[in-house]
């Protein structure tokens, strides 16, 4: 039997697309032409992504991520430099060790407060590049569940644990195997116990770890189940409770949308079906339209403004765990569908049906190369991730032979006029024995097929192994980057319980006391680092009345989305945006680097100036409403407002020798024209980096 795991190129016609996917100003235009319906800037797309023509190219060797590192964006947009500014406002510059007169430089300053955010670990940066998938040799085909081999190399033996010859390994696990990785495990809650409910788990509760943050529950709590505390959120668990907020936060549909999320009819491809975008192709490349682009703007937009802030960030969990990229040759198309029908519908709902419903949809079978697989010319790669990423994980017991006859007993789904179809010509039929499961698989008829199938999915996707990879996954999101035994063990059993359902999972996790003992055991990513500073500051989604939208096709919102859309993916990390299909890791060592700090806190500065008009910022000496009259104090208020409590009497020197000035010094509300410049330091301090 062959086993083609890189099928030829198959036509475009397939695609139904025919625009341009490549790096440009606005995502995937033509870099040598202005971008006329998305980012205003007609400069080549400086992130570093590579070109993608075909995923199957993409499995045969594989592109690196988009650097970590820093690279300037001025105020109006990518590539444009900043305005001149006047004299006096504005970003101070980080370089000015050698002025005259100052005793502390903002550079040493900010790193001082900033390098404190690894107050769990330190490290230098890591990065983790997939190996390339080694392919199987054509054979002669075999019973699937016989002793002969069939699946065999001498780089990959008959029956050779998957854990020995991985090549998407562990990501969490694998950065926590450094140095870094060590310390942090010295400073982690240990075991638990599980209580009524949140506010009972968090009463008993005592914060024994190391950290910077305070140690209050409800600042915990905003922090964890939103991707950010704001003022208003804080409110909203005082006033309600926090047993009573987070059942609302689990019922997402009663909550009202927010006006970010109303102003989302402002994406126009975000309201086309994948029919309506075959049938639009030619009008939407006319108008360099990328529908994949505008449903992470969308998501984005979802993530600063939406009241469902658990949902969202259960969305972004599931987007890393049943990962597939925004950008693949084909998710223009289908990558909307798949975010709407399968992890929207099911992010708070049964993960076993959400994996059914990913197993029959095009976005994957398309990204994984499962519309190629038949039954005399086997394509693995779906077959491998299902078991390896998407269920039992790579050490959950199966076998290279439990992958061939997984890839065997899904042959016959594919994709045919922009839809999921099952032709069963190519599929395989005879007996099947995959992990313990078995299926005499005896029928071509699509029911009887398709019922054995989904069978399968559904019986991975309650196995013991995948219920203890879930609990690890949420306890790493939710708890600690090295969550105690105690909580996944509990959080496993309660998934097995409900069989998948998350809901219970999650009600577990906020009733534990590791939970609520894990103040300040996790760090921010870049993207959640821009998204909580955008909720802090209170940026409101109406564009400024300075703006002017000139002879743009697109809303100020629009255009204001993808320029932090754009900010994102410099920084290395947006929502999708990983090209392989593990997903990004969830760990603080996998996400060191001093350039990407720097360039995160350049970013802050510039949402404080309020420079990019496509959006209403509230100015930095109007965040206090009565602000203090001496800098000391001011300090105080502001640290209260963006991060929700005081910092150490350390740290307030170090954010008044930015300014200059001593802390009973007198200061208007401009804070004598630092304003935004310490607004800035306190959002380098380790309370904005930890969440």
């Amino acid at each position: 039997m062959a086993d083609q795991n890189v099928p030829p190129r198959r036509p475009r016609d397939d695609r139904g697309w025919d625009g341009h996917q490549h790096p440009s100003a606005d995502g995937y235009g033509d870099p040598h032409t202005p971008a006329p319906y998305g980012y205003d800037s007609p400069h080549p797309y400086q992130g570093g992504y590579a070109e993608q023509a075909d995923p199957r190219e993409q499995y045969a060797g594989q592109p690196a991520p988009a650097p970590r590192g820093p690279q300037w964006v001025g105020p109006e947009g990518l590539g444009r430099p900043a305005p001149a500014r006047p004299a006096g406002t504005g970003l101070p510059t980080l370089d000015d060790e050698n002025e005259p007169g100052r005793k502390v430089g903002r550079r040493k300053a900010m790193v001082a407060l900033g390098g404190t955010a690894a107050v769990v670990a330190g490290g230098a940066a890591l990065a983790m590049t997939p190996q390339i998938r080694g392919l199987f040799a054509d054979e002669a085909a075999g019973d699937a569940t016989g002793s002969t081999v069939t699946d065999g190399t001498a780089a990959r033996p008959s029956g050779q644990q998957p854990s020995t010859v991985r090549t998407y390994t562990e990501q969490n696990e694998s950065y926590m195997g450094s140095r870094a990785g060590e310390a942090l495990k010295k400073n982690a809650p240990a075991g638990g116990r599980t209580f009524s409910g949140p506010a009972a788990a968090a009463a008993a509760t005592k914060v024994t770890v190391k950290t910077v943050l305070a140690k209050d529950p409800i600042l915990h709590l905003a922090r964890r189940a939103t991707f950010g505390a704001t003022p208003a959120v804080v409110a909203d668990i005082k006033r309600e409770g926090m047993d009573a907020w987070i059942r609302a936060q689990l019922d997402p549909e009663k909550l009202e949308p927010s006006k970010g999320e109303l102003k989302l009819a402002e994406l126009p491809t975000q309201k086309l079906s994948v029919q309506q975008l075959r049938d639009q192709r030619d009008k939407l490349n006319d108008q360099d339209a990328q529908p994949e682009r505008e449903m992470v703007d969308a998501t984005i937009a979802r993530q600063i403004w939406s009241k469902r802030q658990l949902f969202e960030v259960m969305v972004d969990f599931w987007n890393d765990f049943l990962h597939v990229a925004a950008d693949f040759d084909g998710g223009e198309v289908y990558r909307n569908s798949f975010d709407q029908d399968v992890v929207r519908k099911h992010a708070l709902g049964s993960y076993p049906e959400m994996l059914v419903a990913a197993n029959k949809h095009p976005a994957l079978l398309i990204y994984l190369n499962q519309k190629d697989s038949r039954k005399d010319a086997i394509n693995e790669n779906l077959a491998r991730e299902n078991l390896e990423l998407y269920s039992v994980g790579v050490d959950g017991g199966y076998k290279e032979p439990d992958v061939r006859q997984a890839a065997m007993l899904q042959t016959g789904r594919g994709v045919q006029d922009g839809k999921y179809v099952f032709r069963p010509e190519q599929h395989y039929v005879g007996k099947v024995k995959i992990l313990g499961f078995t299926h005499a698989n005896n029928s071509a008829d699509p029911k009887k097929a398709e019922a054995a199938i989904d069978a399968y999915i559904t019986y991975i996707a309650t196995h013991p192994s995948t219920a203890k990879y879930v609990a690890q996954s949420l306890a790493t999101r939710f708890v600690s980057d090295t969550p105690p035994k105690s909580l996944v063990d509990r959080l496993a059993k309660t998934y097995t319980t409900n069989k998948g359902m998350i809901k219970p999972v999650l009600m577990t996790l906020f009733c534990s006391s590791e939970f609520w003992a894990s103040v300040g055991q996790k760090v921010r990513r870049p993207m959640e680092y821009l998204v909580a500073t955008y909720r802090t500051l209170g940026v409101s989604p109406e564009a400024s009345p300075k703006h002017n939208n000139g002879d743009s096709k697109r809303t100020a919102y629009a255009r204001g989305l993808r320029q932090i859309h754009d900010k994102m993916r410099e920084l290395g990390q947006s929502p999708m945006g990983h090209p392989t299909p593990d997903g990004y890791p969830d760990v603080y060592v996998a996400w060191t680097s001093a350039g990407t700090m720097l360039n995160g806190w350049n970013e802050a500065g510039e949402i404080l100036a309020g420079y990019r008009t496509t959006f209403t910022y509230t100015a930095p000496e109007k965040l206090i409403a009565k602000p203090p009259a001496t800098a000391g104090a001011y300090v105080d208020a502001l640290s209260l407002r963006l991060v929700g409590q005081k910092l150490s009497t350390r740290e307030k020197n170090l954010i008044l020798g930015v300014a200059g000035v001593a802390t009973t010094a007198k200061v208007d509300a401009t804070f004598n024209g630092a304003i935004t410049a310490v607004a800035r330091a306190i959002l380098a301090s380790p309370q904005h980096h930890l969440r």
